[in-house]
């Protein structure tokens, strides 16, 4: 019954602490249930050796009732032959045999209460241990959640230090600088390069054409003076270039013909 009590007081031990002092609470859960699988084993291996006790004295007990038997078919024997000395004796032997018997029939009941008390417990500290394995995913599960929570907390706490973000922000502007100094070198290599007078002409007849597309869209909605001239288009090159204009035919203006 020690090794009983000894499993009752496994079972009964605060899992939450062992949790709390493990490193690895689901290893120290896993080394808790092979433990106790042990201790199941030793304790099957009790009960066996109570079953076998159980057994063994209700085989000496139907012995002594042979035995009982037996001498008094001896008495019966003797008296049949007229002994009565012997018959004498062989119903004191029957009556040994017989308190024997009486002996070992009630060892036999208190062995067989026994084993069947054993029996219950065995199946009480199995099913124990079955909800003990189904406890273990339950409390893994939430010690996995609660290292989870515990890190997240950390990384918040160290999140609150400006030093993070001041560095992104400095990062940030130094990118914008670089930005800033690479569109610089390329607009000065654009007018460094080239015909600056074309292109300042380019620059001026862009932002004539749409001046003048502004001054149209105000005389579509009547906040300035319409625009009926047409619009007078710049000399493309090759007008300007100088063709040679075609001569009128002389006309007999001032000049008939000579009188011969």
């Amino acid at each position: 019954m020690g090794l009983f009590q000894r499993l009752g007081t496994l079972l009964k031990s605060n899992i939450n602490d062992l949790i709390s002092k493990a490193e690895d609470p689901e290893k120290m859960l896993s080394q808790v249930l092979v433990d106790m699988k042990n201790q199941l084993v030793e304790a099957k291996k009790q009960v066996a050796v109570a079953i076998g006790d159980e057994k063994r004295l209700k085989k000496q007990w139907d012995d002594q009732i042979t035995q009982s038997k037996e001498w008094e078919r001896k008495a019966m024997m003797a008296v049949h032959a007229g002994d009565d000395a012997l018959a004498k004796e062989a119903l004191v032997r029957q009556k040994e045999h017989e308190d024997l018997t009486a002996q070992f029939e009630q060892q036999w009941h208190l062995q067989k209460e026994a084993v069947e008390k054993l029996k219950d417990q065995l199946r009480t500290l199995n099913n124990k241990i079955e909800e003990a394995k189904r406890k273990k995913n339950i409390l893994v599960a939430r010690a996995k959640r609660a290292e989870a929570q515990k890190t997240i907390q950390a990384t918040m706490a160290g999140l609150s230090d400006t030093s993070a973000f001041d560095t992104f922000d400095r990062m940030a502007e130094k990118v914008e600088q670089i930005e800033a100094e690479a569109e610089a070198g390329v607009e000065l290599a654009g007018e460094m390069t080239g015909d600056t007078l074309q292109s300042r002409f380019k620059q001026l007849e862009n932002t004539g054409g749409a001046d003048m597309a502004l001054a149209e869209l105000k005389a579509k909605m009547g906040l300035g003076p319409a625009t009926t001239a047409p619009r007078k288009e710049l000399p493309s090159k090759e007008a300007s270039g100088g063709g040679e204009s075609k001569s009128e035919p002389l006309s007999a203006k001032g000049g008939g013909r000579e009188d011969e």
